[in-house]
């Protein structure tokens, strides 16, 4: 019997994503430790995103299944590559250059029963730069203002989540290095759950492909236009309250001043007015957006992906024999 695609992606429980440009000295070393681990019904899926090096090959002699873009697009659209032509029913992300340690994947999927995404959030003692570590606080402070939710690490790329929600909102991820922005508030405006684990991460090998300033911007932006798309309610009300109270602030000073209300006081207030209104209608387009019938949480998830807890389940005994 011919089995169709859907039944042969179904063979498959777990895909290692590993977006890769020019990794070649880190991405076999990475892949083998990840073979390793012993997981269940697994593979890993590089996509290398137009290298100039070896990382294709390298990758692919160390047991990956490889896909080639024909040029250097961006990591965002390696990762949707990655995300469309993965075959398991859980996808772990992971950085290719040797910073994220495959040894936290048992812990990540230990939690995908019950969470939808689980997020490896860099802790104190992992070896990152300290100008990153100061624009991730900044980001991670308005992300979590956006989210009404503590967001420990937006911009991680160490993640597992389930195909069937990297779906959902895949189109959505920006081609350059703002998917984990993307995806972190996509999940936690929508409803769906995020947990963090604190992890270590080891300084990357080679030379980084983000520029702080442009993609720092870019970040920014991204941020934006997602809360926008989720919850523009944060963003409106804000800039209507200080619209608002400028031009209160504007009449109280004319008024004790000259006895009366000036035109850049009422223009102030009536912006803030027509801000605030047009919040309202962005909220209601944005709840439109959402798929009806979007089913967060199934009773049958806790079954369905068990095999996850008990593959952890061992692996944690293993760690304590050991």
């Amino acid at each position: 019997m011919v089995q169709t695609s859907n039944e042969m992606r179904d063979e498959l429980l777990l895909s290692v994503i590993i977006p890769a440009f020019n990794e070649e000295r880190a991405i076999a070393d990475t892949i083998v430790a990840i073979h390793d681990l012993g997981l269940p019904s697994y593979e890993v899926l590089v996509v290398d995103d137009g290298s100039s090096d070896a990382t294709a090959r390298v990758a692919q002699a160390a047991g990956a299944r490889v896909i080639s873009h024909p040029y250097n697009i961006g990591n965002g659209a390696a990762v949707k590559t990655g995300i469309r032509a993965a075959r398991g029913r859980v996808l772990v992300f992971l950085d290719g250059d040797g910073q994220h340690d495959p040894q936290d994947i048992p812990r990540l999927l230990a939690h995908i029963p019950k969470y939808h995404m689980v997020v490896g959030a860099r802790q104190r003692g992992s070896e990152t730069h300290l100008h990153r570590d100061f624009a991730n606080l900044i980001y991670n402070k308005f992300a979590s203002f956006l989210a009404s939710f503590r967001i420990e690490d937006l911009t991680s790329g160490f993640r597992a989540m389930r195909r069937q929600d990297a779906l959902r909102f895949c189109d959505m991820f920006p081609n350059k290095f703002s998917y984990p922005t993307t995806s972190t508030l996509a999940f936690l405006r929508s409803g769906r759950s995020v947990r963090y684990l604190p992890i270590k991460t080891r300084y990357r090998i080679g030379k980084s492909k983000i520029k702080l300033i442009h993609d720092g911007f870019e970040f920014f932006v991204i941020i934006l236009k997602i809360a926008m798309s989720f919850s523009p309610l944060r963003v409106f009300i804000p800039v209507s309250s200080f619209l608002f109270f400028l031009g209160l602030g504007r009449y109280v000073q004319t008024f004790l001043a000259y006895g009366r209300f000036t035109n850049m006081a009422h223009l102030l207030i009536n912006s803030s007015l027509i801000v605030f209104m047009l919040g309202l209608i962005a909220e209601q387009i944005a709840s439109l957006r959402l798929e009806r019938g979007d089913r967060l949480f199934r009773p049958e998830d806790a079954e369905d992906y068990s095999a996850f807890n008990k593959f952890a389940e061992s692996w944690n005994r293993e760690l304590g024999e050991s």
